[in-house]
């Protein structure tokens, strides 16, 4: 078999079929259950797992392990990065969502966003608005080019400047 995927990664289509077909119903399998699991539609999940085989089958390296576990893993690693990222960009309409008695920002409230903005520093101005848009501090660290550490004390001088325009203590937006 593994002469099926050597010739299937030197470009031949009717190998890289053979091996499709075999993956098949692996994949098929693989992509409801976890389509099932997160709420993502199966089709997408699938189409994504068969770029990630269809991407990795030119650069299979044989000599390691099998093949298709290889390629499953891809395609399994395809398909969880998919669901990462579909999670992170799901937003909810600020309607929607009821003011919870721990949160700074209440939407009924009548802050200035503009001069909180107009007070942060730049790289505190890209965290906050990572963070707004959902990634973690690690994230937004990565994104900016600082550690985790560093996130957490430029939110801690973003909030320290929120209640400083807000005029009010942060034990009042707490309780």
């Amino acid at each position: 078999m593994s002469h099926v995927y050597e010739r299937a990664r030197n470009g031949d289509k009717s190998a890289a079929e053979s091996v499709c077909t075999q993956l098949q119903p692996r994949i098929e399998k693989m992509a409801g259950y976890f389509g099932k699991q997160c709420g993502i539609d199966s089709d997408d999940l699938r189409q994504e797992a068969w770029v990630a085989v269809l991407e990795t089958l030119p650069a299979l390296d044989l000599t390691i392990g099998s093949p298709e576990q290889h390629l499953l893993k891809r395609a399994r690693w395809r398909i969880l990065d998919t669901i990462r990222y579909q999670r992170r960009r799901q937003h909810h309409a600020l309607e929607d969502e009821e003011n919870s008695a721990g949160s700074y920002l209440d939407i009924h409230s009548t802050f200035d966003m503009d001069r909180l903005l107009a007070r942060l520093s730049p790289i505190q101005n890209r965290i906050l608005r990572c963070l707004m848009e959902g990634y973690t501090w690690r994230e937004a660290g990565a994104i900016v080019g600082c550690t985790s550490p560093n996130v957490a004390y430029h939110v801690r001088k973003i909030r320290e400047i929120y209640v400083e325009i807000e005029g009010v203590g942060v034990d009042e937006h707490t309780r």
